[in-house]
């Protein structure tokens, strides 16, 4: 099994890069959309290998954190190696883990662009393992409130990825705030 890899970042795409270690060139999966890699740079990854008849596939994570919420989301039913790096690409860790604390998988599907029956699948499943998981620093992050919620929603509305709209408005101070002045402050910052 690798569970690491440390090298020089060669290529990249979407959801992959090719690491070279020691000359060997790894293709690892990987969400590209929330790390940032820069060709040429050393980076490490958390990895996790599949194992298929016809193909190895490696996924990795910066994070161990990312890692484990990987591992723990191939545990839900219908939820492969793929699948699961896919909703690592919409739904940050902290975003999962919230969603089930809550177990508000209508939440969760608002926050992410994940399908709403899958959403409820994968909060079903986490609720009960979030603590299981090794070591974790996961921490749900505060409750948003609707003004925060409905900013979200006016930012991916206006074309901007789930992600950074989440990132953006959870940074800006929310007290006595309406949606358009969060809107207003979160377009000066991005």
């Amino acid at each position: 099994m690798i569970r690491t890899l440390t090298g020089t970042i060669e290529d990249q795409g979407e959801n992959w890069v090719v690491i070279n270690v020691n000359g060997v060139g790894y293709l690892v999966a990987t969400p590209t959309l929330t790390n940032t890699y820069q060709s040429g740079s050393t980076a490490t990854l958390q990895t996790y290998l599949a194992v298929r008849e016809t193909a190895l596939d490696l996924y990795g994570f910066p994070q161990k954190e990312e890692l484990n919420m990987f591992e723990l989301l191939l545990g839900v039913p219908k939820v492969g190696p793929k699948s699961a790096l896919a909703i690592m690409t919409q739904a940050t860790p902290s975003l999962l883990a919230e969603s089930a604390h809550k177990n508000d998988g209508a939440y969760l599907h608002k926050l992410s662009g994940i399908g709403k029956k899958t959403c409820e699948n994968i909060v079903q499943y986490l609720s009960g393992k979030l603590e299981l998981l090794p070591d974790t620093t996961i921490v749900a992050e505060g409750a948003l409130e609707q003004t925060q919620t409905d900013a979200i929603d006016a930012l991916i509305s206006l074309g901007y990825d789930m992600n950074t709209a989440r990132e953006t408005i959870m940074a800006l101070p929310t007290e006595k705030e309406t949606v358009n002045s969060l809107v207003t402050k979160a377009l000066k910052q991005m």
